[in-house]
């Protein structure tokens, strides 16, 4: 009498498959080497298909049984699914709070909002993630955060934005840079300076090059990165100059030269969450305090470049 497939088989065979031998598969599921290759032989034989093409001692996965992985990753992903659902029933239940944050305002900003947020619900447990904007807005609607703050524009219905700090870019540079020497620093006076660039493929990388390119500046770019600490840091160093939201430079004072840029460069960060969220109150007061910090930095370090 045939056998039916059991979760262990299927188990087995997924983790042959993304681990690629089945010594690392029994390490990962805890089993025997004989135990797993027992499974994944029972697997064949129950399913009559061929699996895997044994090549010199390791197995090789067929086309057969890549179409096969390809509907078990299909079940597993509803699986994490409904996991990341309960997870969100349960925060709602209990209290809690996920916030996904870009780098760039994962210190003292997100400190101040989720200070004043826990002030005022002292019995919210709350987790802050550092995570990338396009990770951001994939967790989200994994509901695996509550709320997120990124720099990119998200194109996503179920994701609810708006705007937060929009403030001209300014220059950074050492205070004693020549251009220090002035107190706005325009397009021309920026050509053939050693510049310390964001990463092309950000927002605000892609703004700073759309401007260059309409005034005809080649930047004469000397380091790339791709978070502002590390830019301001190398700034602040003397390696060169930058354009940056002043949120990014706050701390720095003391080590920068700030100087207002014209024409103006209009950069905001992106306010999120989704359109439905199941702990609406908590997220509505989180927004809360965002809102009021950010219009509390506005009215001081900001209007101070």
């Amino acid at each position: 009498m045939a056998r039916h497939l059991n979760l262990r088989q299927i188990e087995a065979f997924k983790a042959v498959i993304e681990h690629g031998t089945i010594s690392r598969a029994a390490e990962m599921l805890h089993i025997s080497q004989p135990a797993m290759s027992k499974l994944i032989a029972h697997l064949e034989d129950d399913t009559r298909l061929s699996l895997f093409d044994r090549v010199k001692g390791r197995l090789a996965p067929t086309s057969q049984g890549m179409r096969l992985y390809e509907e078990i990753d299909k079940i597993f992903t509803g699986v994490r699914q409904i996991e990341n659902a309960v997870d969100a029933i349960r925060r709602d239940e209990q209290g809690r709070l996920m916030v996904g944050v870009m780098p760039a305002l994962s210190g003292p900003f997100i400190q101040q909002v989720t200070s004043a947020f826990l002030t005022g619900n002292p019995n919210v447990f709350c987790s802050v993630l550092a995570r990338s904007s396009q990770l951001i807005a994939d967790w989200l609607v994994a509901r695996k955060l509550d709320v997120g703050m990124v720099s990119s524009r998200i194109g996503n219905p179920y994701i609810a934005t708006e705007p937060l700090m929009e403030h001209p870019l300014v220059c950074i540079m050492p205070p004693d840079h020549p251009l220090a020497e002035k107190s706005v620093i325009e397009p021309p006076d920026l050509a053939g300076v050693p510049f310390v660039s964001f990463d092309p493929e950000s927002h605000t990388g892609q703004r700073v090059a759309t401007m260059f390119e309409t005034y005809g500046i080649q930047p004469h770019t000397v380091l790339v990165a791709n978070i502002s600490p590390t830019l301001c840091e190398f700034v602040a160093s003397g390696l060169g100059v930058s354009l940056v939201h002043p949120l990014l430079a706050s701390g720095l004072q003391n080590r920068l030269a700030i100087r207002r840029f014209e024409p103006d460069v209009m950069f905001d960060f992106q306010l999120c969450r989704l359109r439905e969220s199941r702990n609406a109150r908590l997220v509505d007061a989180y927004l809360h305090e965002t809102r009021e910090t950010a219009r509390r930095i506005s009215r001081t370090i900001l209007r101070e470049d």
